[in-house]
């Protein structure tokens, strides 16, 4: 339409469009393809991707109890009957939706905002798994209390920023073994999938057992003594077959038609179906707690106050100090490698990769904000803050430019005065969701080097570690340890045979090395070194996506492709061919 052409047009020459380096704006990086209703309509897109997170990340973390205490202790099983407990735990799920949204909202648009990035931020899906079921634990059985938790959160972001600041944030996640990396996704994806499966956060497909660790469980109703069901009654829940078909089958197959928003749709109808009182599927049954939080529901626009959960940091550390460091090392590296490889396959997604440096644009203050982000995030109560993959259905809308992901910073804001919706999805809704999450980390599997057993056994002890323990920090201590261990004796033994004993394959290891290009300290402290007043200016080359973008089917099957030395070349001329 003209008056969208117009309007177009008149953003890209005006210094918001030269700021965000949109199509026309004249500046030298400009990105080819970037209009303003473009990045309008992808910042939309990529939220309804994403808005699942809102009651996911709230049940979640809510599991832990937060800030409220059963008189019976933690390990009671009364606990879970307990009124006015839980009474407190639902007002700390409101707490934690409201949270969850302005965190997203404030994050997703402020990295677009300075990063001129594509990318939205949120509370990590796996990291919040680690936050609720390891550190804190189900009703605050873990290594430290919720306050303890949220002080390691806060100090992990202003480390963070520190290692972004200086560059050792992207050397940390460089100089970390490949297979460590790929199997680390992996296991995170086992972990969520087994979240998702249980009665705690997900359809009650399984439980624990007496004669084996776990069984098909299903029933409608669990023993509260012993937490099993009985012979009789398994795979009778409707709420579990509810969660299947609707939340898991259905959306699936609108995900295979490439339906925008289908995990949202398939949320919304779950919720939908089981939002009517007196059917066996409610999630409002008639009980204190039942009628507080259909009370909540009816209000359905509402700004809910967070009271439970701002600013309840505990500093008071010292009868937690190994548990503190743990979690805190713990969730320094998970998200190291979680924000770092989701910001890298964005940006190689939205073509905004330099080929010569292998970096992309604003990396250092892309991870500044996710550093910041994650401490102002503690202070509301949410663990650590991530770029989130789901940021790519904005890309494949054609959004290349901050101003996509401000667009979803601004839909996550209205979202905020929608509390009593988000608060009121059931568990049996989101449970399938943490399944597929699941299914799409077990990607990485396949890009293991499964060849050669120095790589591969590590890489197979963090998988399976991590869900059987429970434990993502089990897992990555596992696996690490592993790794060392094997590859410093096969060192060892070489070194002392003068290179006669050898693993016959040892030609098929990956790669590894401490040493980067370029480097550990980021271009601009090198720019200040070298004297250049104008240190703060990036003065790398034009990049691949100011010289030649490919269309959006094209750019589908480059992702597709495990991208090659072939792509580099093709790139590296193309820069070359521009500069000439």
């Amino acid at each position: 339409m003209a008056w969208i052409h117009d309007i177009n047009v008149r953003v890209a020459k005006s210094p918001v469009g030269r700021w965000f380096q949109l199509e026309g704006s004249g500046h030298p990086k400009e990105r080819k393809g970037s209009y303003f209703f473009t990045e309008l309509r992808a910042g939309i897109a990529a939220f309804f991707a994403m808005a699942y997170i809102i009651a996911v990340n709230s049940s979640v973390v809510s599991d832990t109890g937060g800030t409220c205490v059963c008189n019976g202790g933690p390990d009671d099983q009364a606990c879970k009957v307990n009124e006015e407990y839980l009474l407190c735990v639902a007002e700390i799920k409101r707490d934690l939706v409201t949270a969850t949204a302005a965190i997203s909202a404030l994050s997703s648009f402020c990295m677009g905002l300075f990063a001129n990035l594509p990318v939205s931020l949120a509370p990590g899906m796996g990291l919040n798994a680690y936050f609720a079921y390891t550190v804190v634990g189900f009703h605050g059985t873990g290594l430290v209390p919720y306050s303890v938790a949220l002080t390691a959160t806060f100090v992990e972001g202003w480390v963070f920023f520190a290692l972004a600041l200086f560059g050792l944030r992207q050397w940390l996640a460089r100089a970390i073994p490949r297979s460590i990396k790929l199997a680390t996704s992996v296991g995170i994806g086992l972990f969520l999938t087994l979240i998702g499966l249980t009665y705690s956060e997900g359809i009650g497909l399984i439980t624990g057992a007496q004669d084996t660790p776990m069984e098909v469980a299903g029933c409608s109703a669990v023993d509260q003594t012993t937490g099993l069901c009985d012979d009789g009654d398994k795979m009778r829940n409707p709420k579990m077959w509810i969660g299947i078909f609707c939340g898991g089958v259905l959306t699936v197959l609108l995900m295979m038609y490439r339906v925008k928003g289908a995990i949202v749709a398939g949320i919304l109808l779950v919720s939908i179906i089981s939002w009517p009182r007196g059917t066996s599927v409610t999630y409002f049954p008639y009980t204190a707690v039942g009628d507080d939080a259909f009370n909540f529901f009816k209000k359905v626009v509402d700004f809910h106050k967070i009271t439970k959960t701002l600013t309840v940091q505990r500093w008071d550390i010292a009868e937690y100090g190994g548990q503190f460091g743990l979690a805190f090392i713990t969730f320094l590296y998970v998200d190291i490698l979680d924000c770092t490889g989701t910001l890298y396959s964005m940006a190689r997604f939205a073509n905004v990769i330099d080929p010569v440096t292998e970096d992309f644009e604003g990396s250092t203050m892309a991870y500044m904000v996710d550093a910041i982000s994650i401490s102002i995030g503690s202070l509301l109560g949410c663990p650590p803050v991530t770029a989130f993959v789901e940021s790519g259905a904005g890309i494949a809308e054609g959004g290349r430019t901050g101003l996509t992901s401000m667009t979803t910073g601004l839909c996550f804001f209205i979202s905020i005065f929608f509390a009593p919706i988000f608060a009121s999805i059931p568990p049996w809704a989101t449970g399938c969701v943490l399944v597929l999450v699941g299914s799409m980390m077990m990607r990485a599997v396949t890009e293991i080097n499964w060849k050669y057993l120095g790589d591969a056994i590590p890489a197979f002890v963090t998988i399976f570690a991590m869900p059987f323990t429970y434990s993502i920090a089990d897992g990555l201590i596992g696996g690490i340890c592993l790794y060392i261990t094997l590859n410093t004796l096969v060192w060892l033994i070489e070194k002392i045979s003068r290179g006669r004993i050898v693993p016959p394959n040892k030609a098929e290891k990956d790669h590894w090395t401490w040493r980067l290009r370029g480097g550990i300290l980021p271009p601009w402290v090198m720019r200040l070194y070298t004297g250049k007043s104008d240190f703060t200016q990036d003065d790398t080359p034009v990049t691949e996506s100011s010289v030649d973008v490919p269309g959006e089917e094209e750019m589908v099957k480059t992702k597709s492709k495990e991208p090659g030395r072939g792509q580099t070349e093709a790139s590296t001329l193309r820069v070359q061919e521009k500069s000439t």
